[in-house]
């Protein structure tokens, strides 16, 4: 009989739980890069409501968290599962998980990308339509509503009245729950909680999304249709079960939750990179008028690194012990990958606070190093639809319109709870460009 490794954590904070919370809550991205220069790239610390918790920025022990499986480092608790439902991909774990991943990869991968590619241009050109010259705005509400608009059309296909309330209620869905999820949503005196906005907002959501599930089930156009409902209420797991209607109303919050505000946020922040950085702004402009988009691939994978929307990403120890590098960590204990600590490290960057898409010239990530969209067996099932979208965004965007340079200081991540978003919104200043279709080239 194989004997039990001693339990050895990391060092760590030794101050109160009640104290590294409020540090922790108050400033996530300070309070782990102060630990780690104390601690070293691995560290412990105690947190309300998550607990003990063991932050890794070192790609080797990530591979090793990654790569352990769900027996060992699972879904940790609690999580976003919490917030969008049981029947969510974020609730699952083991078998439960990897079926339902099998069922949704198809939706956004292969030829499928190809497909959704002119309706992203459509509404892209819908919101670009409104946007003023030579007036500096926040490009982040215009971002949100083009994301949301893209994944509400990929998701139902057609519009209709449900789907002009669920613009206007997914924002204020997914604000409360970020409110929620991070603590941050107790009420005082007559102030509602985001817990009761939460609660309110979900019973909402549900009902709107029960008239389009009934609708489309009772739709004899339903075996052709190509939208994500139908799909959904037509695949079947390999046993040949079908997804129940309340695990479609917990994917579906979860497709239109993630799908909206992490590709939102990684948009804005590209174009306030490439506002500060006019040399690599005018490289990735001739390269895309060139007909190519390699720069534009590397600069999107630069901003990911550099400006990650979501700075961390989580498992819990559900072995009786995980042994991580030089340590053993005890089950029940959550380790939270540090996508800011590893994309920081200059033995993994060269000068990581520069802003250098070149740095991806020639290579693809590493997906132990670079982890926008996670790790493992749970890394997000929609990254090549986020890719996509963001391409043809800014394919389009830079086609049509000059984005004018500023010398004014970067903005500073603003921490919404679960993702980070540029401080000020992304402010650019546009100019229309008078762009010649024939021999594609600005003029």
């Amino acid at each position: 009989m194989t004997a039990t490794p001693a339990i050895s954590l990391p060092p760590g904070s030794r101050l109160p739980r009640s104290v590294q919370g409020l540090l922790y809550l108050s400033d996530r991205r300070r309070m782990t890069r102060r630990s780690r220069r104390r601690f070293g790239p691995v560290f412990t610390l105690n947190l309300p409501v998550i607990g003990p918790s063991v932050f890794v920025g070192d790609p080797a022990l990530a591979r090793q968290v990654f790569t352990a499986g769900p027996s060992v480092a699972g879904k940790a608790e609690p999580n976003l599962g919490a917030l969008l439902g049981p029947g969510s991909v974020f609730s699952l774990d083991d078998d439960p998980h990897r079926r339902r991943r099998r069922l949704l990869s198809p939706l956004f991968h292969g030829t499928r990308m190809r497909e959704y590619e002119a309706l992203i241009e459509r509404e892209y050109a819908a919101e670009a339509a409104t946007w003023s010259e030579n007036t500096e705005f926040p490009i982040l509400p215009a971002t949100v509503r083009i994301t949301l608009n893209i994944i509400l059309r990929a998701v139902f296909g057609a519009d209709g009245e449900e789907l002009a309330a669920l613009r206007r209620l997914m924002p204020a869905l997914g604000d409360a729950g970020s409110r929620v999820a991070t603590g941050r949503g107790i009420g005082f005196g007559r102030t509602r909680s985001a817990r009761t906005r939460l609660d309110e907002h979900r019973a909402e959501y549900d009902a709107l999304i029960a008239k389009l599930i009934s609708r489309a089930v009772a739709d004899p156009c339903l075996p052709d249709r190509e939208d994500i409902l139908a799909l959904l209420l037509r695949n079947h797991y390999e046993d040949a079960e079908p997804m129940s209607h309340s695990d479609i109303a917990d994917e579906l919050a979860t497709l239109l939750t993630a799908g909206n505000e992490t590709s939102a946020n990684t948009l804005a922040w590209t174009l306030e990179r490439l506002r500060r950085h006019p040399a690599a702004l005018a490289r990735l402009v001739a390269d895309l008028d060139a007909g190519k988009d390699e720069v534009l691939q590397q600069t999107i994978w630069e901003v990911q690194r550099i400006r990650p929307v979501i700075g961390t990403v989580s498992r819990q120890v559900k072995a009786p012990s995980l042994e991580l590098g030089e340590w053993v960590i005890p089950r029940g204990h959550r380790i939270i990958v540090s996508m800011a600590l590893i994309h920081g490290d200059e033995a993994v960057y060269a000068d990581p606070d520069v802003f250098d898409p070149d740095r991806f010239r020639g290579s693809r990530p590493d997906l132990m190093s670079w982890l926008p969209y996670g790790g493992g067996n749970r890394r997000c099932v929609g990254s090549d639809f986020a890719e996509t979208e963001m391409k043809v965004v800014l394919r389009s965007l830079l086609r049509d319109f000059e984005l004018l340079p500023t010398t004014a200081a970067g903005e500073r991540m603003r921490d919404r709870g679960i993702a980070y978003m540029p401080g000020k919104g992304g402010r650019v200043a546009l100019r229309r460009r008078q762009f010649s279709r024939a021999s594609g080239t600005a003029r």
